[in-house]
């Protein structure tokens, strides 16, 4: 018997097409997130021509990538936000294009909420040219710590409202088992202070980081809203803001090819570790 879908769908569309409809710069986390990736994609120093970008509404990564020169592919879950920027209506996990077709897969938030994550990196390897590279980044282990705590706080009913989350140590297992060679994964931590819990709860929705759990979760009665508030703001630094953390998780991982650096074969060293730690006379 199958597993029923940790995420829904439904509820990702929803929250894509929000987006859309929302003023500029709502979502503050799309342009320190597309910088993060610019800066580390200027780093690479080889040309790719043929571009897939995962989620499709931050105009200035999609000016940058289109300006280097390269055919640049949208695609969008939203299909409201996808007719705004002209992307392939899809998502991640299930996305049909022609194996081998894109140099370079930008992916800029979202790998840590679709039901089905090996299977989504193995679509995009196969996706990629030989020697194309896989860069994204996502909010990741650790993230929202106080308001996971204000969550759990008493006479809240005890139920799965924040999504799991994926960490370090996993992302690079993962990228390792689907096939990506050279992989690097590594965390930036990044400190939001907030006036009370409904300005971090804007944040999110901005953001489309509220919850995509299916079943959706019961709806927070008043009273159990005002609780959650106070045990958020019970947290208060002595100016009476609240610091709440994210740790964006930035991977990256390429399509083998032969002509890579590939690591030296287990046994193969000639120098003596101990030798190297003896003090010198």
């Amino acid at each position: 018997m199958s597993q029923p879908p940790l995420f829904s769908p439904a509820r990702q569309r929803a929250q894509r097409d929000r987006i859309a409809s929302q003023p500029a710069g709502a979502d503050f986390l799309a342009p320190i997130i597309a910088e993060t990736l610019l800066d580390r994609l200027a780093m690479v120093t080889r040309d790719f021509s043929r571009t897939l970008l995962i989620g499709a509404h931050d105009a200035a990564l999609i000016a940058h990538l289109r300006g280097i020169g390269s055919n640049l592919t949208l695609l969008e879950a939203g299909p409201a936000l996808a007719a705004n920027t002209g992307a392939i209506v899809g998502e991640a996990d299930s996305i049909d294009l022609p194996f081998g077709r894109f140099d370079l897969i930008v992916w800029p938030g979202g790998l840590d909420a679709i039901n089905d994550v090996p299977g989504a990196l193995v679509r995009l390897r196969a996706l990629l040219a030989p020697d194309g590279l896989l860069l994204g980044a996502f909010v990741g282990d650790g993230s929202l710590p106080r308001l996971r705590r204000a969550t759990m706080t008493e006479d809240v009913r005890p139920v799965a409202r924040l999504h799991p989350q994926i960490d370090l140590a996993a992302m690079g297992n993962l990228l390792q088992r689907t096939g990506f060679t050279l992989p690097v994964v590594d965390v930036d931590t990044l400190t939001v202070r907030y006036g009370d819990w409904f300005g971090l709860v804007r944040d999110l929705r901005a953001a489309g980081l509220s919850s995509r759990l299916s079943p959706a979760p019961p709806p927070l009665t008043r009273d159990e809203a005002a609780r959650i508030a106070a045990a958020f703001a019970a947290e208060a630094d002595p100016d009476g803001r609240i610091a709440e953390t994210f740790r964006l998780i930035h991977f990256s991982g390429w399509a083998p090819h032969p002509d890579q650096p590939q690591p030296a074969r287990r046994g193969s060293g000639t120098a003596s570790l101990a030798d190297a730690l003896k003090p010198k006379s």
